[in-house]
């Protein structure tokens, strides 16, 4: 398949998301929990796409994403003068080597 003329493919990159969910039968969350945040790294050419990656892919594994929160890519970050440690780039780079979507941290809510 070759590509149109003018046409640029543009390169994937990793956004860091921060997902709300809330309960849905067979999601693995705790039994007293009411929800849960996760911060995912999704690859895709735009937040966008990271974001329909991200929330299919929770849907698949039986979640109900009530809410996305775009933090932006790596260097979007580190403008905005957070520290990456070494550990969330390791993930990213995988994200980005496996164009996937890891889930890095859970944290369940309870009322």
């Amino acid at each position: 398949m070759t590509e149109e003329p003018g046409k640029t493919k543009r390169p994937q990159q990793v956004y860091s998301l921060l997902v709300q969910v809330g309960r849905k039968e067979g999601d693995g969350l705790p039994p007293k929990a009411t929800g849960a945040g996760l911060l995912c790294y999704a690859s895709g050419v735009d937040e966008a796409e990271a974001v329909r990656e991200t929330v299919a892919i929770l849907k698949e594994a039986e979640m109900a994403p009530l809410e996305v929160e775009g933090l932006g890519t790596l260097e979007e970050r580190m403008q905005g003068g957070e520290e990456i440690d070494d550990e969330e780039r390791f993930l990213m780079e995988r994200a980005l080597r496996e164009n996937s979507v890891i889930v890095a941290e859970i944290t369940p809510f309870f009322d």
